[in-house]
């Protein structure tokens, strides 16, 4: 196999959505975990984890849902099924995590202070139910139910 028979693979035959989508479900869910052990050993360290793994949720967000209209637009001639709910998931995924992390950016004790602490939780939580719903919608879309 040659490298342009390599490349053709990667880039026309598989999805793109199907490899960056799972960026943000490991990052959410890594943030969700680091948050709690967090927050249950009082580790300053895992929080700033929490923090970082976060943003970048936010980020590779981004790029799933930019690689998931190319999808859309290529394999299912943009008449994929679902695809007005896993665009409204998805922009709600980026918004929950980016304002994760700006609130974290902004005010570094959000998580110690007890008026703030279980609405940060539930932020993380959100997140990572709203990633795995989006790849469950995702599989029923490209595998059937």
């Amino acid at each position: 196999m040659d490298i342009a028979q390599i490349i053709n693979a990667i880039v026309n035959l598989h999805p793109w959505h199907s490899t960056t989508v799972h960026f943000p479900i490991g990052l959410t869910g890594a943030a969700f975990l680091f948050i709690l052990l967090a927050r249950w050993r009082r580790n300053e360290s895992l929080e700033h984890a929490a923090f970082f793994v976060i943003a970048l949720a936010a980020l590779s967000t981004i790029v799933a849902a930019i690689t998931g209209i190319r999808d859309n637009l290529v394999r299912f001639e943009g008449t994929a099924p679902y695809v007005t709910v896993k665009i409204f998931l998805g922009i709600t995924l980026f918004l929950l995590t980016t304002s994760l992390a700006v609130t974290r950016w902004r005010k570094r004790e959000v998580l110690w202070s007890p008026a703030t602490t279980v609405l940060y939780l539930a932020g993380f939580a959100g997140s990572f139910l709203l990633a795995i719903t989006l790849g469950f919608l995702g599989g029923v879309i490209l595998y059937g139910i």
